[in-house]
C-alpha cells in the first residue's frame, strides 16, 4: 500500500499551504493585508509601522519608533512559529537619511548576531505624517 505523503509546507495538491497572522493594526482589515504570510518554509512581515498599543502616540525618535517595529516584527514571527533568528532579510524604509543610524542601532539590537541581507531605503513619506521608519522582513523556517 503507498501512501502520500506531501512536503513540508505543501499540501496534497502539491501547492504550497499559506497562513496570514494578523498584529491588529488598524490598517489590516481596510488595506487587505496581513502582518505576516506562512507560506512553506517562508515567512514574510509586511512593512511595519510604529503603531503603539490602544491607538497610543508613536515615539517622536527615529530608534524608538524603529524599536516598536521590530517588537510588532518579532511577535509575528513568533506567532508564524519563526524566530528573529531565522530572519533572512530585512527592509528598513526612513523618511529622512539622518535616520539611518539610530534605525540601525535598533536594527543591531535584534540582528546584530543574525546579520540578515538588509536595506535602508529612503522615501518621501507614511500614511501617518508622524511615522518616520516602516521595517519588514522575511525568515525562512529551520527544519523545513
Amino acid at each position: 500500500m503507498s501512501v502520500n505523503v506531501a512536503p513540508v509546507g505543501h499540501n496534497y495538491d502539491g501547492c504550497v499551504e499559506r497562513r496570514r497572522v494578523a498584529s491588529g493594526s488598524p490598517y489590516e482589515p481596510v488595506i487587505g493585508f496581513s502582518r505576516a504570510i506562512v507560506a512553506g518554509n517562508h515567512v514574510s512581515v509586511a512593512a511595519t509601522a510604529p503603531i503603539m498599543p490602544d491607538g497610543a502616540e508613536p515615539p517622536a525618535d527615529a530608534y524608538d519608533q524603529a524599536k516598536r517595529c521590530l517588537e510588532i516584527i518579532v511577535a509575528a514571527l513568533e506567532e508564524a512559529g519563526a524566530a528573529a533568528s531565522d530572519v533572512v532579510r530585512t527592509r528598513c524604509y526612513l523618511v529622512a537619511a539622518e535616520d539611518w543610524r539610530e534605525v540601525g542601532r535598533a536594527h543591531g539590537e535584534v540582528f546584530a548576531d543574525v546579520r540578515p541581507a538588509s536595506a535602508m531605503i529612503v522615501v518621501t513619506g507614511f500614511i501617518d505624517p508622524r511615522w518616520r521608519v516602516e521595517i519588514e522582513a522575511d525568515a525562512v523556517l529551520n527544519g523545513s
